[in-house]
């Protein structure tokens, strides 16, 4: 099984920068894709950006050229460097990893955009 633990989130200003962390723990060498989900109050979870094993990289249209992926598989560590916030990127930010042992996901780190 896999465990995975969120750290860096907080409150900035619209505009600001803020940079995710999130570490694994457990059956780490079976992970395949890593990413990060966030989810606003009343709004549906969204995909903000995931990694693959061999650093292929995907990003929901609403976090493009403002948002970077970035993986070390040594130290088992995803990032994820938010520039640029906006209001609208307020939420709970949430790690996951697939794998043979299904889908994991953290529980999270709330971020706030506010002035």
């Amino acid at each position: 099984q896999v465990q995975l633990v969120e750290s860096g989130g907080g409150l900035v200003q619209p505009g600001g920068s803020l940079k995710l962390s999130c570490v694994a723990s457990g059956s780490t060498f079976s992970i395949r894709t890593m990413g990060w989900a966030r989810q606003a109050p009343g709004k549906e979870p969204e995909l903000v950006a995931s990694i693959s094993r061999d650093t292929t990289t995907r990003y929901a249209d609403s976090v493009k050229g403002r948002f970077t992926i970035s993986r070390d598989n040594t130290k088992n560590m995803v990032y994820l460097q938010m520039n640029s916030l906006k209001f609208e990127d307020t939420a709970v930010y949430y790690c996951n990893a697939d794998g043979p042992f299904g889908d994991v996901q953290g529980l999270g780190t709330q971020v706030t955009v506010s002035s």
